[in-house]
């Protein structure tokens, strides 16, 4: 679209300029959007070192050249980048929903948010014009009465981005939540608004999204949406039965986490499954902007869980649901529903909130500290437990001001930190690493902390797709591991839905860029943006905390102690395997990037600072 907004949110002052003035053509093709240009801004605009939650750190709010420009290519994305209050990384979040599109309609490709307010402001982006307005009336407001007062007063027309009162309380649990049920949920993005005292960014607009070459792009949206309705996944299970189409399909393979991962088989998984969703709860299908896809979920619980809203998704019930031991799908659907309204990651929340339980049921919480608990009991299985815990996060009311610290610090707070299965601090997703090799050493490498989106190897390891490999060997793992990171750090820049990469790859994504743009890129090219991207991210992290080798890890739990029970029975993560391999194939020593890697990417100014650090190896 040409124009973003800079916001200095300390003085007040908005000022809107040319994208190409920000990031010349030549170096926005090196980046893509999104994630990438995301991680360059924070590269020359932030001190590694900042505090996350200080005026001094930067949050950036991005699309990508493919968003929003037609309905088929998966385009209804939008990405926060920030430095992470949870994880001390770089740190991008990408959510759904209608927010990301119409920014661009708005006449925006990112916003720059620096500084802080004294008092609660959301931002408008209208028809290319950007003013900072109060926000007084709306501080303290759930994320969906925050959305229609926002939408009433800007019209029908109007999409929200907003934080609740997680995000509020800088709970390092806090979502930035779009369009009443999307999030940008991953790593506390909400609380680094909250420190800035932004309640939301309003987009409303009717410009078009410019393509370069609208032949080629007939022609590529026409092979999208073909190879798209030929794949069983994006044609078939994701629309008939959303991401929960995966819990048997995972709980089947002995990898579905139960009781805070310690156990891999949950006895009540089907209850929770995309089929009961569908049977029992679903309302409708819930499609982002311009998906053929549609896996999003709107669903309707009876009492005394009763509720209506988006989801609940694959990650939700599991972290919510078997990650606590609790069966009972309306309680778990209500816990995400709360989420949705007050602004947290189900995620992380639910990891939080079986932490709780696994220190409750091994003593390790003082008497003194269970008062805190106003009663309730946290055993594994209690749904009363996990919807009560839910809100008190939010609100950091009681325990639930532990509960709002993450997983990992409140394992450490008790002294238990081993009970915290996170890489970076971020807790881990729904798959159990001990039963898929390559997705362990995605885990273990992944630059976000904990995370199932850097490189979703339970494709070719579980689902088979593009091939079927077998999850419990470690041999090759590393380098497709890498050729995944790569393509998806890529994908996360244009911006698009991973799920498209079940029909297709970079060939038809490097494709998708070129119509877009008008530039001629290879899919070589795109995959080396993919690792510029990667190595870019662990260049900030080594400058930010040292980020390297001991870090590239899984709890002990997941490397020495196998799995108890089912299909995988007896297995353990094994990294030490694969990480020289991985280092090898990436171009790093002892888990960063070298000089000859990182100048072979353009990336010597960067070089040339971890070496001012103390970090570049040797």
């Amino acid at each position: 679209m040409g124009r973003y907004a800079r916001v200095d949110l300390t003085s007040g002052k908005v000022t809107v300029g040319n994208t190409f003035d920000l990031v010349p053509e030549e170096v926005m093709r090196q980046w893509i959007g999104g994630r990438g240009l995301g991680v360059y801004l924070m590269l020359k605009e932030v001190d590694p070192r900042v505090d996350p939650l200080s005026p001094e750190n930067k949050a950036f709010v991005l699309t990508g050249p493919v968003t929003g420009v037609a309905a088929g290519l998966e385009a209804g994305r939008w990405t926060s980048v920030t430095k992470s209050p949870l994880t001390n990384t770089v740190h991008d979040s990408q959510s759904g929903g209608h927010f990301g599109p119409y920014m661009k309609f708005a006449g925006f490709d990112l916003v720059i948010l620096e500084g802080a307010s004294e008092e609660p402001v959301y931002l408008v982006l209208e028809e290319g014009k950007a003013e900072l307005r109060d926000a007084k009336d709306l501080w303290g407001k759930d994320t969906h009465e925050t959305t229609r007062i926002l939408e009433k007063r800007h019209g029908k027309n109007a999409k929200v981005a907003c934080i609740g009162p997680a995000g509020e309380r800088l709970s390092l649990l806090a979502a930035i939540i779009n369009d009443m049920g999307r999030a940008a949920g991953r790593g506390a993005h909400g609380a680094v608004w909250g420190s800035k005292k932004l309640k939301a960014i309003v987009a409303v607009g009717s410009m078009k999204v410019p393509i370069g070459d609208e032949q080629k792009f007939q022609e590529v949206l026409r092979d999208a949406v073909d190879k798209k309705k030929q794949s069983g996944v994006t044609n078939e299970a994701l629309p008939n039965y959303g991401t929960a189409v995966l819990v048997n399909i995972i709980n089947q393979a002995g990898i579905f986490p139960t009781r805070n991962f310690q156990e891999a088989v949950f006895e009540e998984a089907e209850n929770l499954s995309g089929e009961r969703i569908a049977a029992e709860i679903l309302l409708k299908k819930q499609p982002c902007w311009g998906c053929i896809i549609a896996c999003g979920r709107f669903s309707k619980t009876k009492k005394p869980w009763a509720g209506i809203g988006d989801g609940p998704e694959y990650e939700t019930v599991w972290a919510l649901g078997a990650n606590t031991g609790t069966g009972d799908l309306d309680a778990v659907t209500k816990a995400n529903f709360l989420c949705n309204e007050l602004g947290m990651d189900t995620i992380e929340t639910g990891n939080a909130i079986a932490v709780a339980m696994e220190l409750y049921e091994k003593g390790a919480i003082p008497e003194e500290e269970k008062e805190r608990l106003d009663g309730v009991e946290l055993n594994f299985g209690n749904p009363q437990a996990v919807v009560e815990m839910t809100w008190r996060a939010a609100y950091r009311s009681g325990f639930g001001d532990d509960i709002s610290l993450g997983g990992y610090r409140l394992a450490k707070k008790y002294g238990k930190p081993e009970f915290s299965m996170h890489v970076r601090g971020q807790s881990l997703p729904a798959y159990d690493p001990r039963g898929v090799q390559g997705h362990a050493l995605g885990y273990a490498t992944s630059n976000r902390g904990g995370c199932h989106l850097r490189a979703y190897m339970i494709s070719p390891e579980i689902l088979g797709v593009p091939k079927k490999l077998d999850p419990y060997t470690t041999e090759g793992k590393a380098e497709l591991l890498k050729e995944f990171q790569d393509v998806f750090a890529a994908l996360d820049s244009m911006v698009v839905c991973k799920f498209v990469t079940f029909a297709y790859w970079d060939q038809e994504l490097a494709a998708q860029v070129s119509a877009v743009t008008g530039w001629d890129m290879t899919p070589e090219e795109f995959r080396t943006v993919g690792e510029r991207i990667y190595n870019a991210e662990r260049a900030f992290n080594a400058m930010a905390f040292g980020d390297g080798e001991e870090y590239d890890t899984l709890p002990d739990r997941l490397t020495k102690v196998p799995i108890p029970g089912g299909p995988s029975k007896g297995h353990v993560a094994r990294l030490g395997e694969m990480l020289p391999e991985y280092y090898q194939v990436r171009g790093w020593i002892k888990g960063r990037p070298t000089r000859e890697t990182l100048e072979r990417l353009g990336l010597k100014e960067v070089a040339d600072r971890m070496e001012q650090m103390g970090v570049l190896p040797s």
